[in-house]
């Protein structure tokens, strides 16, 4: 054993001069320069000699034997990286996790969740829909200010109609992929993921775009991107054929003690077979929390188009109140919300509700809509959330287009 290498694995375990008096081994005298170092490697259980009382220092170890050495100053805690690389594959046959492999798995953290529900309607047949919804997410870390984010989605159908195909299809999906950070005093986010800007009523659906924020309390947020799936623009499109729409988005938000403001504006360039006809929305949003328990939130959006040849204006709002709320880790805690809505077809491009009724109202000349939904949620369990919903939407321009859904479900997070 080399004289650099004792000092080195002493020193990763704390050594000082003297810390110890005595050796178990006959063959290193009080006054030998390492006396102390192999003192502290013996009393830690890190060399053990050759059983006869001897250190045997002047005798070439196998790199079996030094892996075995390296592998038990690591489980002491020691700061052995370089040693542990370079006997990585010894250390790997005596089944040890060297340092590196054991940081790199820990770099990536999964998540999931499951989900049940089933949505029932009452004046609709055949629209009654129920699947089984499988969401793993994966995060990694970059360095200190990226992450990666991606999730993967699997869908197990029990109905045919609503937003299911026919029963028993199954389909798996790569729904999120997208890399967060900061660069200097900006928040950056990047690819394919659920756009704050819009979430909520104006849009909650996938986009693939770019997201740049500002500020803390005063927070400026601007976006560019393009629309993915289940997207309907101005209430003009009759189903999913625009998908891949442009748009632009900006965002200005603070707090003024207990209330939150937001101003949003966003434009969207719509297809050629549009005829070019591109909508902007305006909306401003607001919430007040009374306390821990009450909250109230409200909007008004403008919107710069009429839906081709319908009459239901170009402007909507919305107002709810929330009070409590279900939270996962906390079995036993519920909460309730209420909110009633008169929405046009401008107002909003796909609000990505779980159910799929309300999107249903602004498509194929169907206008917005106007009515109001309630629910409960309820943690049954750590983990396990159950909720129930009923809403009861008209159709703003086609006084046949009216129904009522109630729509439940069980989450589980892992």
């Amino acid at each position: 054993m080399k004289k650099s290498l004792v000092l080195a694995m002493a020193m990763a375990l704390g050594v000082t001069a003297s810390a110890y008096a005595a050796n178990p081994f006959s063959d290193v005298p009080a006054g030998h320069w390492a006396y102390d170092s192999i003192s502290k490697l013996a009393a830690e259980g890190v060399i053990e000699g050759y059983g006869d009382a001897t250190f045997g220092g002047d005798k070439l170890m196998t790199r079996y034997e030094m892996a075995q050495i390296v592998a038990k100053a690591m489980a002491k805690g020691a700061n052995v990286d370089k040693l542990a690389a370079e006997f990585a594959d010894e250390l790997d046959n005596l089944g040890v996790r060297v340092a590196n492999l054991e940081k790199k798995a820990d770099n990536v953290k999964i998540t999931g969740e499951v989900r049940t529900h089933y949505e029932d309607y009452k004046d609709t047949p055949g629209k009654d829909n129920s699947y089984l919804r499988t969401r793993i997410w994966f995060n990694g870390q970059v360095n200190e200010d990226w992450t990666y984010t991606a999730m993967l989605e699997n869908r197990q159908h029990f109905t045919k109609g609503g937003n299911s195909d026919n029963a028993g299809n199954e389909e798996t999906r790569f729904q999120r992929a997208f890399v967060s950070g900061r660069l200097g005093g900006l928040k950056v986010e990047a690819g394919r993921n659920n756009q704050s800007i819009l979430e909520g009523e104006i849009h909650g659906n996938r986009t693939d775009a770019i997201k740049i924020a500002y500020g803390k309390d005063v927070k400026l947020t601007a976006q560019y991107g393009k629309l993915s799936s289940d997207t309907n623009i101005a209430g003009i499109d009759a189903g999913d054929a625009h998908d891949g729409e442009e748009y632009g988005a900006i965002s200005l938000a603070g707090n003024v003690g207990k209330l939150g403001l937001e101003g949003v504006y966003v434009d969207v360039k719509n297809d050629a077979d549009l005829a070019n006809m591109d909508n902007s929305i305006w909306a401003v949003r607001a919430n007040y929390k009374f306390d821990k328990d009450w909250a109230v939130r409200a909007a008004y959006l403008k919107g710069d188009i009429d839906e081709a040849g319908v009459s239901d204006g170009d402007d909507g709002y919305y107002v709810g109140v929330n009070y409590k709320g279900a939270k996962a880790a906390k079995a036993g805690s519920w909460g309730l919300y209420a909110t009633y809505y008169d929405m046009a077809a401008s107002t909003y491009i796909s609000n990505g509700w779980a159910s799929s009724f309300a999107n249903d109202l602004h498509k194929g000349g169907n206008g917005g809509y106007d009515g109001w939904k309630v629910g409960a949620n309820w943690a049954l369990a750590k983990n396990i959330v159950a909720q129930i919903e009923y809403m009861k939407l008209d159709s703003n321009v086609l006084t046949a287009n009216v129904d009522e859904s109630l729509w439940s479900q069980v989450t589980f997070t892992f």
